[in-house]
């Protein structure tokens, strides 16, 4: 199986002018070791501009959140407000609608400018644009390695510079693996804890959950610990297989289905139980969603089943967006099988 190390976002609220600079130079710094040329360097900037400039003149509480995803070399960048939403979205779309003083030509240019783009507006609540630049032309698509999407928010707790938690992926044809760690506390002790928990993942990847969670629970045993949650999730006979210890929480949403996924008591590299596994069936168009405590356990999906065949970051960023603590590392994970 091939493992994909998760990313983890920075955050940059729009609240002045010069963020959005600093949002820039964020971005040309995390392209460093990706060879990009000077049109592609000069995309993401562009890029990057457009969206935080419309953060900055039209939306409450707007932030930029720009992470390096390294499996396929690419940068993404999501613009998410709390407000007040776009009237008339496909004016926005427009060549010649730009929010201000922006180099670029609005939303039309960021969809133009970027490999992959979405965007979901209601007004009041706000907007949540995901776009994603690669190196090569924007018509440039990456090809998963399997019929699978993956999107997820990752973000350190308030004042933090590494983040508590941490996420993997392990993917074949046929299937999907999947952990998410919450280091105890948060920080740099923190870090280490859920990083640990992912590579000893990636080392046993693809074997009987709890056995993973097993593995995952003697790697920690030199660190605080930390809550955990495998899934292995069978795409050809629907099901998905899971283990965990701790508040990790999981749901298997559609628009007619709402499951949750409910692990034992416990902190890995501390004190569990032997993992018992658990088997559910994954209904057809279902997502596979799993969070960290950062985000509210108990939250209705409402806002969510509207973009739940979309690109899973609209999705990831809407909860995070909604129903965040405001006071931990936050993890969001969203699997979406490709029809």
């Amino acid at each position: 199986m091939e493992v994909i190390a998760g990313w983890t976002h920075a955050v940059f609220p729009i609240n002045d002018a010069s963020r959005i600079g600093e949002a820039r130079r964020y971005a040309a710094q995390a392209i460093g070791g990706m060879e990009w040329d000077d049109d592609d360097a000069g995309r993401l900037a562009l890029v990057v501009t457009e969206l935080g400039t419309n953060l900055l003149h039209h939306a409450q509480q707007g932030r930029l959140l720009i992470a390096a995803r390294t499996a396929a070399a690419e940068i993404e960048i999501v613009a998410v407000d709390d407000g007040p939403g776009i009237e008339n979205l496909p004016r926005y779309m427009m060549d010649g609608v730009s929010s201000g003083s922006t180099p670029g030509t609005g939303l039309g240019a960021v969809k133009r400018l970027a490999n992959d783009f979405d965007v979901h507006t209601v007004v009041p609540d706000g907007t949540v644009c995901v776009a994603r630049i690669r190196r090569g032309r924007p018509d440039f698509r990456y090809v998963r390695p399997a019929p699978l999407h993956v999107g997820a928010i990752c973000v350190a707790a308030p004042g933090e510079r590494e983040c508590g938690d941490a996420w993997a992926v392990a993917l074949a044809p046929d299937r999907v693996c999947a952990i998410v760690a919450d280091g105890l506390g948060h920080g740099p002790e923190a870090a280490k804890a859920s990083s640990a928990a992912t590579q000893a993942f990636a080392r046993h990847a693809g074997e009987d959950p709890g056995d993973v969670v097993q593995c995952v629970h003697q790697a920690l045993q030199a660190t605080r610990g930390a809550a955990v949650c495998v899934t292995d999730w069978d795409l050809t006979g629907a099901t998905l297989a899971y283990a965990g210890a701790g508040n990790i929480n999981g749901r298997l949403l559609s628009g007619v289905f709402d499951k949750s996924i409910v692990t034992q008591h416990g902190t890995a590299g501390a004190q569990i139980r032997r993992p018992g596994v658990a088997t559910t069936e994954v209904p057809r168009y279902a997502l596979v969603l799993l969070h960290s405590d950062g985000i509210e356990s108990r939250w209705k999906p409402d806002r969510l089943r509207p973009v739940l065949q979309r690109d899973p970051t609209l999705v990831a960023a809407i909860l995070w967006r909604d129903h965040t603590r405001h006071r931990d590392d936050v993890t969001v994970v969203v699997l979406r099988r490709e029809e």
